[in-house]
């Protein structure tokens, strides 16, 4: 497996899969970096993406992170997030935030076992910020979690 910077051709399709709102993927899209998961036996296919924007002095945030159906429950979620937590610490951050979506239970898990902790809550953020109520796993798409870890 290879993880690589991808400066264009992004995976829309794949980005809007973890994030419904295609002006705010298109918007961090612009001010961050993705970078991007392939299998080494057949190149073309990605497995994954993830995309870091530096949000402050000494802070990156994961704001979007997603593999493909298929490869869900096999690592590769976590494989991603180590590899978003080595370049923001190589990079000189001290912090990694990430934010997640109350109803999104399998990837709050996730970010639990990488070593994230919970912050706070955003409040109705996805009632706020998105013209359509979203729901996974029967609930409502409705509070931002936020989590971090200091690296």
């Amino acid at each position: 497996m290879e993880i690589l910077e991808l400066k264009k051709d992004f995976p829309l399709d794949l980005l809007l899969d973890a994030d419904p709102n295609q002006e705010y993927v298109e918007d961090y899209l612009e001010r961050g970096q993705v970078f991007a998961l392939f299998d080494q036996e057949a190149p073309a296919h990605l497995i994954g993406v993830y995309v870091l924007l530096k949000t402050r002095p000494g802070t990156m945030e994961l704001v979007n992170l997603a593999v493909r159906e298929a490869f869900r429950g096999q690592g590769y979620g976590r494989m991603l997030i180590r590899d978003a937590l080595t370049r923001a610490k190589d990079a000189g951050m001290r912090t990694l935030e990430v934010g997640t979506a109350n109803s999104s239970l399998g990837p709050l898990a996730l970010y639990l076992k990488c070593g994230f902790r919970m912050t706070h809550l955003d409040l109705d953020f996805f009632r706020r910020h998105y013209p359509e109520p979203i729901f996974e796993n029967g609930v409502e798409c409705r509070d931002m979690v936020r989590l971090m870890q200091d690296l």
